[in-house]
């Protein structure tokens, strides 16, 4: 008869998540994840795999909750350009943060392991989820009023999305706080 698990592994994976998160893929050992999830290599393997399994499922993790916390940002009653206007401003908020200078696990991971094609998928398909979102709500205030019917709710939400991953990437530099003010106020004119 086999071991009963000791471990919640929701726990360690969202573990896993930071850590890889703090430190890459590439930069995080077998010994690191041992150390931080306090498991051990059998128990780590039998569960999640090797560490690329693992980082996978932990890199899926956060763009699940990263959709999902960006669905309930723009979701939320009330005015949607306002709803666009509060992320782009919470992006930048974010990223200037002492606390948030590990970035965006996405974006870290796009250019850390670029040829990655499991991880380039899940990358592949965040941009896009976040360009879906975006466009829905952009679609919304266009045709709530709020955003002229000339304006493109596609290309803007195209733009939105390399803006805050430029956003994020910034963010992890000593020259954020003198960039992202200036970002922020010319991400937002687009809607003047």
């Amino acid at each position: 008869m086999g071991r009963v698990k000791e471990f919640d592994p929701d726990v360690a994976l969202r573990a896993a998540m930071d850590l890889f998160w703090r430190q890459g893929y590439e930069a995080t050992s077998m010994q690191d994840l041992v150390d931080h999830l306090g498991l051990g290599r059998g128990s780590i393997y039998a569960t999640f795999g090797g560490k690329h399994d693992l980082f996978l499922r932990a890199f899926e993790r956060y763009v699940d909750d990263a959709r999902a916390g960006l669905l309930d940002q723009l979701s939320a009653p009330g005015s949607s350009l306002d709803a666009v206007k509060s992320l782009v401003r919470w992006y930048a908020q974010t990223a200037s943060d002492d606390e948030q200078r590990k970035g965006c696990f996405m974006t870290n991971t796009a250019v850390e392991v670029p040829e990655d094609r499991d991880a380039g998928r899940l990358v592949t398909s965040s941009l896009e989820d976040m360009e879906t979102v975006l466009t829905a709500a952009l679609m919304r205030a266009r045709s709530e009023g709020e955003l002229p019917a000339d304006r493109d709710p596609v290309a803007l939400a195209r733009f939105l999305v390399t803006v805050l991953q430029g956003i994020r990437v910034v963010g992890k530099t000593s020259i954020r706080r003198r960039f992202l003010d200036d970002t922020v106020a010319q991400a937002l004119s687009v809607f003047d």
